[in-house]
């Protein structure tokens, strides 16, 4: 196999290419910037190639893809500014649909499999019953929808497609709640986190392996993939990573999210159904308890 990554620079991409790297699997990385760098176990990647590729650019995609001469695309690149999304609608699926689109059709021409990442927020976060790989689309906010868009793009268009939804993700390599809860114990005593949205973490390290596993089988289909565990609000996240880090000094305040206040809306329930991973032999992700250790001991040591 050969894959092309799409989106090296952010948390996913990044871990992904690591994975390629440290099982001698060919990759090749893609992003807007011009340079990508990985870490691996502390140590530097740069024995992958790299090409600049601009999703949105149907030609440039297409030439990618083609003059790589890679056989898997797992394409990670995707807008995740979700409350920016809602000021900037058509900018956000300019990205997540009809760059995945432009992905999807090069890939059906040439009858190679695709890997697309998708979330939680294609469901209207009712009810308390996890989400089912099956269940049908009502998103809430313009990132769900344009990110529904990318599902069906793929589905019609690709025959041997893996879709992951993946949700809560946190990597070394780009920002998430992990970094910006450590990052703001600093100078604050008091933080307001919600406790009314449920759901569990993914950590990229971990999801990185599995998407590795997947990639090298005919297993196709969608799958939920978070880090397993107990079903936690943000406020349990939160009070879980000051007590791994040792924080004693910020006290962490449940606030509902209509007290919170985001521009967009965000599911109530992420709670997620993992189970179709293990039915169709994979291992699942470890506890999400056991991946927060590990990357606050990273964190620690950078």
């Amino acid at each position: 196999m050969k894959a092309l990554v799409t989106g090296v620079a952010g948390q996913l991409g990044h871990d992904v290419m690591n994975e390629l790297a440290k099982r001698n699997i060919a990759g090749v990385g893609t992003d807007l910037k011009e340079v990508y760098s990985g870490v691996m176990d502390g140590t530097p990647v740069t024995t992958m190639p790299y090409i600049p590729m601009d999703i949105t650019d149907p030609e440039s995609v297409r030439k990618g893809i083609i003059d790589t001469g890679v056989d898997f695309v797992i394409h990670c690149a995707a807008w995740t500014a979700v409350d920016k999304a809602e000021e900037m609608p058509e900018a956000c699926r300019k990205v997540n649909a009809y760059g995945t689109l432009n992905i999807a059709k090069v890939c059906e021409e040439l009858d190679i499999p695709m890997m697309y990442f998708s979330t939680d927020y294609v469901f209207n976060g009712n009810g308390t019953r996890p989400w089912e790989p099956e269940d049908a689309y009502e998103p809430l906010d313009v990132y769900g929808q344009t990110k529904a868009e990318g599902e069906v793009a793929v589905r019609e268009h690709v025959k041997k497609f893996f879709i992951l939804r993946i949700a809560w993700v946190f990597g070394v390599n780009g920002k998430n709640f992990i970094k910006t809860m450590l990052n703001l114990a600093k100078n604050h005593t008091t933080l307001r986190v919600v406790n009314d949205q449920i759901g569990t973490p993914t950590y990229t390290y971990d999801l990185a392996r599995l998407v590795v596993d997947m990639a090298l089988t005919d297993k196709y289909g969608i799958y939920h993939v978070t880090n397993e565990g107990d079903y936690i609000s943000w406020y349990d996240f939160a009070c879980a990573i000051f007590k791994e880090a040792g924080i004693s000094t910020v006290e962490v305040i449940p606030v509902t999210s209509e007290e919170y206040g985001a521009a967009a809306k965000r599911p109530y329930n992420s709670r997620m159904d993992r189970s179709k991973i293990v039915k169709a032999g994979f291992e699942p992700l470890p506890d999400w308890r056991d991946a927060l250790r590990r990357y606050v001991a990273i964190l620690k040591e950078m």
